[in-house]
């Protein structure tokens, strides 16, 4: 297992991880020690237990320890954070059907051990109902270990911006960007509930042991604040810096935004590597508004730099060793150059030397959803076309969830008139019969219901259309394209399936007989779906595999429409003219269903798709302009894959 990495200048400890999966192995192996040192002593483990999509690997890992370790969890009791209110128990959106289908149902804790705040409950009984809670708790000797997730807001459990120190188990109204967060697992914001019943801060700072796990770039913002601000009812996890033996647990993205990773320098002597010295420069000169190149010595003293300038200086020289390092990221030809053919009659193309030739690649993106090519590479992907080599997309799930009902209408609707104009009396009938099923459905659906099977395959085809016209719209033809419908994501709901075995046999398969050069895979870790994190995964194992067999390309990562890679981070920076950037645009527009607003936006970020891309693209062009660089009208950054 991964050893943890404890951070400095923090007031709540803190370990970092290389990603979730670690993190969730190390939380898990606590609650193993401690749950068989409890077994042996013949002594119940009473553990607090969150929902959501953090959680998720943990109770996998303690799944696979019960099934393959023998852990025996039989004695152990359980209080569960919160509860949406009202909430039938029964409900695809409860906790407690939540829990039941992805801890419970799975290992042998016994019924009666488990406790959930019920959200079934009368209003007038609600109160008696949250006191009752918290004796029971108390009846069990307290809380042994807690587990916490932290939303956006800095909540713990619902404990919404504004809750008191003091508060215990209660009913709650749940803040605007709380039920616009959950709004995606809702299949919209007015489907989610304005209450919910959760512990208190008081009640969960009782636990004797704490451990607050986050993961990815979206919460690394609240997570400094709470662990480098003052604690305040604003941010209920602050109040973890009370607690005598809590723990942040992070991955790589979520840590950030901490000082100990974004700038070490300011609170320890470091090790200067190069990617650090980079790191440092490249801050510097964007804190100090300066190009690489005119950064002097009183810049690096007056930023907390003295070291640096010591070892490395003096500033002219560090400026210009940064400088040249950046300008080797930009990258015109992302592939490498093709030099033109000779025509049969002795002509040279573009007056290139005659035998000066150097064969096409091939090239394979991965996008994890159908649009997630041209949102984030889509300009590359144009580049890459025009000089002459052959790319191919692998769309590795259908997206059929990120569809609108009244999309699935109006397609089902104009494939009807289509075959009614020029179908046969029996294709006629088969249209006509879907049609009728599918807004049977439709018109009786319930607020958040799972689509049918009929739904679900109406939608998919939306998007392998929509993914087509966009492929094409960037001069990839549909022989080029690969529709692999991954197994992970055949669940019609936003939460997914772990990678499936054979998902990553298909994954090899098609590197194996492609064979590519270079192969970009999207390296987001702030998809709110998680979708990215899995299908990077099995892209890893996958290329594992077969480098061992011989095929062995360059892997690059790039991000999707939540995030941009650093200007430090950045290995390669492909250049866009307006008129590819307009292209890029026009290949987005082809999404049809995504355009004007998207079934699962992510954060509070509420522009379109395009409109995200078009400003990261221009403002990394701006960054590099800052830093003294070569002026661009907009760039797509990418990082390359360092397995291990």
């Amino acid at each position: 297992m991964t050893a943890p990495q404890t951070l400095p200048h923090t007031r709540t400890r803190t370990v970092k991880f290389p990603t979730a999966a670690n993190a969730a192995k190390y939380v898990a192996k606590e609650i193993d020690k401690l749950v068989r040192a409890r077994n042996a002593a013949g002594k119940p483990t009473v553990l607090g237990l969150a929902t959501g999509s953090t959680p998720v690997g943990l109770y996998r890992e303690l799944i696979r320890m019960h099934k393959e370790e023998g852990l025996d969890l039989s004695r152990v009791v359980t209080f569960n954070l919160d509860e949406y209110y009202p909430m039938p128990k029964e409900s695809q959106h409860s906790y407690f059907r939540w829990m039941h289908e992805t801890l419970f149902g799975h290992v042998n804790i016994k019924w009666e051990n488990i406790h959930i705040p019920d959200g079934t409950l009368k209003p007038e009984e609600v109160d008696v109902a949250c006191a009752d809670y918290e004796e029971k708790i108390k009846s069990f000797g307290g809380i042994d270990i807690q587990i916490l997730g932290i939303g956006r807001t800095g909540h713990i459990a619902f404990n919404e911006p504004g809750s008191p120190q003091n508060s215990r188990t209660r009913l709650v109204t749940l803040d605007s960007i709380t039920r616009r967060d959950a709004a995606d697992g809702f299949f919209g914001e007015k489907n989610v509930p304005h209450h919910a019943l959760t512990m208190g801060v008081a009640s969960i700072l009782e636990a004797r042991r704490i451990f607050l796990m986050a993961f990815g770039e979206h919460k690394a913002g609240i997570v400094y604040k709470a662990l480098e601000q003052a604690p305040t009812e604003a941010i209920s996890a602050s109040f973890l810096q009370d607690h005598k033996d809590a723990t942040f647990v992070l991955d790589e993205a979520a840590a950030g935004e901490l000082t100990a990773i974004k700038r070490p320098w300011e609170v320890g002597p470091c090790q200067w590597a190069p990617e650090l010295v980079r790191k440092a420069v490249v801050t510097l000169a964007l804190t100090v508004k300066k190009g690489l190149q005119k950064l002097n010595d009183d810049d690096f003293r007056d930023h907390h730099l003295y070291e640096l300038l010591r070892e490395k200086g003096p500033a002219e020289q560090i400026g210009e060793v940064i400088f040249l390092d950046r300008m080797e990221t930009i990258k015109p030809y992302p592939a490498g150059r093709i030099a033109p053919v000779s025509n049969v009659d002795g002509d040279t193309r573009l007056g290139r030397r005659k035998g000066d030739i150097q064969a096409p690649k091939t090239v394979l993106v991965f996008s994890p959803h159908p649009d997630d090519d041209v949102i984030s590479m889509g300009g590359t992907i144009i580049r890459l076309v025009e000089q002459g080599h052959k790319v191919h997309i692998a769309y590795m799930t259908s997206g059929n969830v990120a569809v609108f009902d009244h999309d699935a209408r109006r397609f089902v609707d104009f494939v009807d008139e289509f075959v009614q104009s020029f179908g046969s009396a029996a294709e006629q009938s088969s249209a006509g019969t879907i049609k009728e099923r599918v807004y049977q459905f439709l018109d009786a659906k319930k607020p958040g219901e799972l689509d049918s099977p009929d739904v679900l395959k109406v939608k998919a085809v939306i998007r392998t259309t929509e993914a087509r016209a966009g492929a094409l719209a960037c001069g990839i033809p549909p022989e080029q394209l690969e529709f692999m419908n991954l197994r992970f994501y055949h669940t019609g709901a936003k939460t997914k399936n772990p990678i499936h075995p054979q998902d990553i046999e298909d994954i090899v398969e098609l590197l194996k007989r492609l064979n590519p050069h270079q192969v970009y895979v999207a390296g987001e870790l702030s998809d709110p779906h998680g979708t990215h994190r899995v299908c990077a995964e099995a892209i890893y194992s996958a290329t594992r595999r077969v480098r061992a067999e011989g095929v062995n390309p360059d892997v690059w990562l790039y991000k999707g429409a939540w995030e941009e890679w650093e200007p430090h981070e950045i290995e390669m920076a492909v250049p866009l003219s307006p008129e590819v950037l307009e292209r890029k645009k026009q290949a987005i527009f082809r999404h049809q269903s995504q355009k004007d607003k998207a079934m699962f936006p992510g954060g509070t970020d509420r522009r379109e798709f395009w409109q995200r891309a078009e400003q990261r693209n221009v403002s990394t062009a701006h960054t590099y302009d800052a830093l003294g660089l070569p002026e661009y009208y907009a760039l797509e950054a990418f990082v390359k894959w360092k397995d291990g």
